[in-house]
């Protein structure tokens, strides 16, 4: 038997006692990352046993701080391109294990689309061997430069094949085709969610994102770069909405068929979004241009409708609320307060050697 199952099964059976009924195991790849920090959270909330598998090569350990804690909550460091043990028995496999910004996928391209590739498919063959329901967190960028305004579903996209964002946008199409071929051959309940850009708490200082790069130029009173002219568009959703949308979109009594835009229709352009930064930080910053990086989206809005009407669901969180809450999470990072954990928090990460 492997270690990671030896680690796994620790507390196996033991239930939840309280308010909140054991619902089963739930595995979260990329657990420790931004997204996947607010999901564990949740599902230790709504009585899940929690395994989480991250490598850390994008994901921080601090983002699990007080988790460890739980008994319920298991932490492995675990690569998901790498095979994983069949053994392992859960219920629902939630898919976030990818680098989501440019820089971090661009820096190993390769990598990138192995993870959105191989990663997806032994995670498919672990939900195949114990029926397990699995998520996929897709993204709006695979649609591209759109050319359909705002995205629907079934839009089918303008993406390039070869460029430097290829191995993130093509991973993810990839992706999606092996989760609905797999439902297809064997009957797995897949859900697909295409996310449209989530800011908040836990996004790292250099990720390269838009918010948390002006967010964080503006504290530290640098020039913010909008790269083009900033008419651009963009939906920014805050991340406890979008976790919301998660867990609706997992527990629906019926699989959707086809992926579901989960995101803010409510559109802003980014020199709207830069100005609501430098007054929400009372920062002396200066807005700067930069020449667009090549194949970056010139808007970018989802259609919500199918969330509406059969999740029930939609953002609530405005983005000046929103913004409020990510400004004083980077106002502490960059105090020092929280840019790495206690060193005895680290010990319990395992690290897993499959065999």
């Amino acid at each position: 038997m492997s270690r990671i199952m030896k680690v796994v099964k620790l507390g196996q059976g033991a239930g939840r006692k309280g308010a909140n009924a054991d619902r089963g195991r739930a595995l979260v790849a990329g657990g420790a990352g931004f997204l996947g920090s607010h999901l564990c959270e949740r599902l230790l909330l709504d009585g899940y046993e929690v395994v989480v598998l991250d490598n850390f090569h994008t994901g921080k350990r601090y983002n699990l701080n007080g988790m460890h804690r739980d008994p319920f909550f298991t932490c492995i460091k675990h690569d998901i391109v790498d095979a994983l043990p069949m053994d392992l028995a859960v219920d629902e496999i939630y898919n976030l294990a990818c680098p989501a910004s440019p820089p971090h996928y661009q820096a190993d391209p390769i990598h990138t689309f192995k993870t959105s590739v191989l990663g997806s498919i032994n995670l498919l063959e672990l939900a195949r061997r114990h029926k397990a329901k699995i998520f996929q967190a897709s993204t709006s960028e695979i649609y591209g430069d759109p050319l359909v305004h705002p995205q629907p579903e079934s839009y089918f996209g303008n993406v390039n094949t070869h460029g430097p964002r290829s191995c993130y946008d093509e991973g993810k199409r990839s992706a999606e085709t092996l989760f609905y071929d797999y439902s297809r051959t064997y009957g797995i309940d897949v859900r697909v969610a295409r996310i449209f850009n989530t800011y908040g708490p836990r996004m790292q200082p250099d990720d390269g994102r838009v918010v948390s790069n002006f967010i964080v130029q503006a504290l530290r009173g640098e020039d913010i770069t909008v790269y083009g002219s900033g008419t651009q568009t963009r939906s920014f959703c805050f991340v406890d909405d979008l976790i919301e949308g998660f867990v609706r979109l997992m527990n629906a009594p019926a699989a959707a068929p086809h992926p579901v835009n989960l995101g803010n229709p409510v559109e802003f352009t980014i020199m709207e979004l830069a100005e609501l930064v430098v007054g929400y930080t009372n920062s002396r910053s200066r807005i700067v241009h930069r020449p667009l990086p090549v194949d970056d989206p010139k808007q970018r809005k989802p259609d919500i409708s199918f969330a509406r009407q059969h999740l029930g669901w939609e953002p609530k969180v405005a983005l000046s609320e929103g913004l409020a809450h990510t400004t004083a999470y980077f106002d502490a990072l960059l105090g020092g307060r929280r840019f790495a954990a206690p060193r005895s928090s680290l010990r319990w990460v395992r690290e897993a050697a499959v065999s």
